[in-house]
This record gives structure tokens, C-alpha cells and sequence, in this order.
């Protein structure tokens, strides 16, 4: 992970979301960046892809969430993704301010395609919010079609293949 003030964070451990105790991690992660930072409204940002999702959660070395994000599998990626085989989804990428800008973004990315691949997955696709595209690009995905309107935030879909 990248120093930040001249301190290297422990890297984080990356797990997938098991129970009530670590959903509730998942959401307070989620919670604080989504609907209090970025003014989601919450309704919005909660959905039924949560229930079928696999999701990934940064613990630091204190036990304290830092990350998360969630892969959209199976079903529910066919019908997002208009029935395209071997595509899966990043969704609800979201990393705490006091974690930002060590890398841990990038380490969440990488362990959602390693999640993707392991279910056999060729291609992944995200809907990146406009000011983040630099991010994706530089971690390999391609913009693709033009720019939408979720919750209110200019966003772009973009793949790369795994």
C-alpha cells in the first residue's frame, strides 16, 4: 500500500462478507461514504442486489472496516449486463476518507476480479462515477457508451477482461 504523511499502512486483510456482524461492517462502510458523504439518498443506495451479491470487506490491523465492495454474480449480472456470458459486476466500491490514497481501492478491484474469475468469469463491468475514471482506467478498464445519470451522479460503464 502507498504511504500517506510518510506512513505505510499494514495492508489491510480482504474477506468475504460472512454474517450479520460483517454486513453490518459492509453498510457502515457504505453508509458513511454513500449516503452521508455523497448525499445518496438511502433508498437508493440500498437494493435486492445485496442479497445476492457476494461482498468483499478491508479489515485493518485494529479490526475496523476500512473498504468494501461487491460482486454481482450468476442471474442478476445476466440481467444487468443484457444476458452476456462470462460478465460479471463491481458494484459499491467504497473506501473510508481515512483510508483513501493508500491503495486500498486498487486492492479492493483486484479482489473482486480474483472473486469474478473464481466463478468463472472472462469479463468484468463497472458503472464508475464520472470523477473516478481515471482510477479504473489506470487499474485496465475501458469506458464504453455514454454518460448516464444514477442517484444523480454522472456515471460511465466501463469492462475490462479477465
Amino acid at each position: 500500500m502507498t504511504p500517506v504523511d510518510g506512513v505505510t499502512p499494514v495492508t489491510p486483510v480482504i474477506r468475504v462478507a460472512e454474517g450479520a456482524e460483517d454486513l453490518a461492517l459492509v453498510h457502515g462502510v457504505r453508509r458513511e461514504v454513500f449516503i452521508v458523504e455523497q448525499q445518496i439518498p438511502e433508498d437508493e443506495e440500498w437494493d435486492e442486489l445485496d442479497a445476492t451479491s457476494e461482498h468483499l470487506l478491508a479489515i485493518g490491523a485494529d479490526g475496523a472496516a476500512l473498504g468494501t465492495a461487491r460482486l454481482i454474480h450468476g442471474e442478476q449480472a445476466l440481467k444487468i449486463t443484457g444476458g452476456l456470458p462470462g460478465r460479471v459486476l463491481l458494484g459499491r466500491l467504497a473506501v473510508l476518507k481515512a483510508a483513501r490514497g493508500t491503495g486500498l481501492g486498487a486492492v479492493l478491484v483486484r479482489a473482486v476480479e480474483a472473486a469474478g474469475r473464481a466463478r468463472g468469469a472472462t469479463e468484468l463491468e463497472l458503472h464508475a462515477q464520472v470523477q473516478a475514471l481515471g482510477f479504473y482506467e489506470r487499474l485496465g478498464y475501458t469506458a464504453e457508451g455514454p454518460e448516464y445519470l444514477d442517484a444523480g451522479i454522472p456515471h460511465r460503464t466501463m469492462t475490462r477482461e479477465l
